[in-house]
C-alpha cells in the first residue's frame, strides 16, 4: 500500500469528527471528539426530510424534497463551522443512489453544507451500519450477529463476527418506499397487507436461505424504524423492548384497525413516524418471515456511528480500503512486483509535484491504489485491458470505497495508457476533476517508465510541475540505451494533452 497511509495519523487527540447520514427518511449528524483513544459524542442533530417521498419512477426529485434536504444541510453546515474538512464525512444513501442524474443535487448539497457529499452503495452502507452497531454494543468473542437496518428507501441485512461483516445485502424495501408501493393514496386494508406479504418475503428469500445456513447467535435492529416498533411493543405491554415473533402480528393487527395512514393509532408512536410506520412494520414482518426470526433486539447505533469509526480507521493506518485493494490484487492475479514498481515510482513523482499541484495525502492514497490495480483488466484480456479494469473498478462493490472514490479509481486506470477520451472523467464531480487528471498524469508516467516490466532500478528522476504542465528530466545515458522509452516519451505529449497537461521531457 502507498507509504502515505503510514504518514501522521489524520485523527489526533482532541480532534472533532462529524458524520452525516443523508438517509431517505431522515438526515442525521453526529459530532464527536476523539480523546484518549475513544470517541465521545458531543452533539447530535436529526431532521425528518423524507427525500424518498419526492423520488419519482424516472429518478427525478421533487423540488419540495430537494428544498427540505438543502435547508437541513444548511443548518448542519452552520454547526460544523470550524471543524477541519478531513474530519467531516457526509454520505448519501438509497434515494440519491436512485437519482437519474445525482450530480446537480450533490453539487448543491456540497455548496450548502460546505463539505463534500459522497454516495455509498447498499453493500457499503451495510458495512458501515454493522461497524456502528458493533462498536456501540461490542459482541461476545466468537459470536455471530445478524443486523437489520430498515431505512426509508432500502433495507440492509448483515451477518458479522466481531467487528467484521461476513455477509452484506441491500434490498429496495424501506419504510417510505414500501408505504408508497403497497398503500397508494394512504389507504390501509388487510387485503393490501396480505398481497404485500406475498411479494417482499419472496425478494428476501433470494439470500435468506444462505443467511440461515450461516446462522447467528443474536439479531439486532438498527435505525429509527426498529426503535419506533420497539417503543410500540413496550407501550402495548407486549415486550420490554425487544421485537418478537409473537408481538409483531399484534402490532400489525392494531395498525390495521385504521383505514388510512392518517388514522393510525399506535401507542408509543411519534407523529412524524405515523405516515411511514406501515411500511416499516410490513418490511420487518417480511424479514421475520423470510429469516425465521423469533426475537430482535434494538441497537442504539446506526450508520452514522459506523462512519465515525470508519474515519478513525482511515486516519490511523487501518484503512479498510487497503484490505479491499489487496483482495482485488489476489482475486485478479495481478503481478504484484510490477504493481509495486509502478506504485513506488508514481509516489516518488507525486512527492516532487504535490506542493505545486496542491495534492494531499488522500490523493497519494488514491494514486497508490490505482497503481496497485492498474493491470487488473489483464485477467480478462490484454487487448484494451485498461477499459476492462476500469469497468470492474467502477461497477464492483469494493468495501470501504464510496461511489465517487471508485469512479476516481476507475478513471485513473482507464487513462493510464493509450489516448484519453473526453468522457473519461465525466462521472466525477467538478471538485475532483483537476486532482484526478493530475494523478492520472503521474500514473501514466510511472507506467511508461516501467513498460519493460523489468526489475532494474530507475535512475534519479526530476519532475517539475506548472499549473497545466509537466517537465520530466532524465539522465541522457540511461535513455540512449532504450529506444522504446524514447518513442514512448515522444508520444506521451499527445496522451498528456488529453488530460489538459502540456508535457515535455529533457535529458541531462
Amino acid at each position: 500500500m502507498p507509504h502515505s497511509s503510514q504518514s501522521r495519523p489524520q485523527v489526533q487527540d482532541g480532534d472533532a469528527l462529524a458524520a452525516i447520514d443523508l438517509g431517505s427518511n431522515s438526515f442525521h449528524m453526529v459530532l464527536a471528539r476523539y480523546s484518549l483513544g475513544e470517541l465521545r459524542v458531543i452533539d447530535r442533530l436529526r431532521e425528518t426530510v423524507r427525500m424518498a417521498d419526492g423520488l419519482d419512477d424516472a429518478g427525478g426529485l421533487a423540488p419540495q424534497s430537494r428544498a427540505r434536504a438543502l435547508d437541513c444541510l444548511a443548518r448542519f453546515g452552520q454547526r460544523l463551522r470550524g471543524v477541519e474538512r478531513l474530519h467531516v464525512r457526509a454520505l448519501a444513501t438509497n434515494t440519491v443512489r436512485r437519482l437519474r442524474d445525482p450530480q446537480p443535487f450533490l453539487a448543491e448539497a456540497e455548496a450548502t453544507l460546505g463539505f463534500p457529499v459522497e454516495v455509498v452503495s447498499g453493500r457499503e452502507e451495510a458495512r458501515l451500519i454493522y461497524l456502528g452497531v458493533a462498536h456501540a454494543q461490542p459482541p461476545k468473542p466468537g459470536q455471530q450477529r445478524l443486523v437489520i437496518d430498515i431505512g426509508g428507501g432500502s433495507t440492509e441485512f448483515i451477518i458479522g463476527r466481531g467487528f467484521d461483516p461476513i455477509e452484506r445485502e441491500s434490498r429496495q424495501a424501506g419504510c417510505i418506499a414500501s408505504t408508497r408501493r403497497f398503500f397508494p393514496g394512504g389507504k390501509l386494508t388487510k387485503k393490501r397487507w396480505k398481497e404485500a406479504l406475498a411479494v417482499i418475503p419472496a425478494e428476501f428469500r433470494q439470500f435468506a436461505g444462505h443467511y440461515r445456513a450461516r446462522g447467528w447467535d443474536e439479531a439486532l435492529g438498527s435505525s429509527g424504524t426498529h426503535k419506533s416498533i420497539s417503543e410500540i411493543c413496550v407501550a402495548m405491554k407486549l415486550t420490554k423492548g425487544a421485537i418478537t415473533a409473537e408481538a409483531l402480528p399484534q402490532v400489525r393487527e392494531r395498525l390495521l384497525q385504521a383505514r388510512s395512514l392518517d388514522e393510525i393509532d399506535l401507542p408509543g408512536l411519534s407523529s412524524d413516524r405515523r405516515p411511514i410506520i406501515a411500511g416499516g412494520v410490513l418490511v420487518l414482518e417480511a424479514a421475520f418471515q423470510a429469516l425465521g426470526l423469533q426475537k430482535l433486539l434494538v441497537s442504539k447505533a446506526a450508520m452514522r456511528e459506523g462512519i465515525l469509526y470508519d474515519m478513525l480507521g482511515r486516519g490511523s493506518g487501518n484503512d479498510p480500503r487497503d484490505v479491499s485493494v489487496q483482495a482485488l490484487i489476489q482475486r485478479y492475479g495481478i503481478d504484484q512486483e510490477q504493481a509495486a514498481r509502478v506504485r513506488d515510482t508514481a509516489l516518488q513523482l507525486f512527492e516532487q509535484v504535490a506542493p505545486a499541484w496542491g495534492l494531499d495525502e488522500d490523493d497519494a492514497r488514491m494514486l497508490g491504489w490505482a497503481a496497485s490495480v492498474h493491470e487488473l483488466g489483464l485477467a480478462i484480456t490484454h487487448s484494451q485491458y485498461h477499459l476492462h479494469g476500469a469497468y470492474i473498478l467502477e461497477h464492483s462493490d469494493i468495501s470501504g470505497f464510496s461511489r465517487q472514490e471508485q469512479q476516481v479509481l476507475a478513471a485513473l486506470v482507464r487513462t493510464h495508457r493509450r489516448g484519453v477520451p473526453k468522457s473519461a472523467f465525466d462521472a466525477l464531480p467538478d471538485r475532483l476533476l483537476q486532482s484526478a487528471r493530475r494523478k492520472a498524469a503521474l500514473l501514466r508516467l510511472a507506467v511508461l517508465l516501467h513498460r519493460s516490466h523489468e526489475s532494474d532500478e530507475l535512475p534519479p528522476l526530476q519532475l517539475e510541475a506548472g499549473p497545466a504542465s509537466l517537465r520530466l528530466v532524465l539522465p541522457q545515458a540511461w535513455v540512449e540505451d532504450r529506444a522504446l522509452l524514447r518513442a514512448d516519451l515522444a508520444d506521451e505529449k499527445k496522451g498528456m494533452a488529453g488530460l489538459g497537461i502540456e508535457f515535455e521531457h529533457a535529458l541531462a
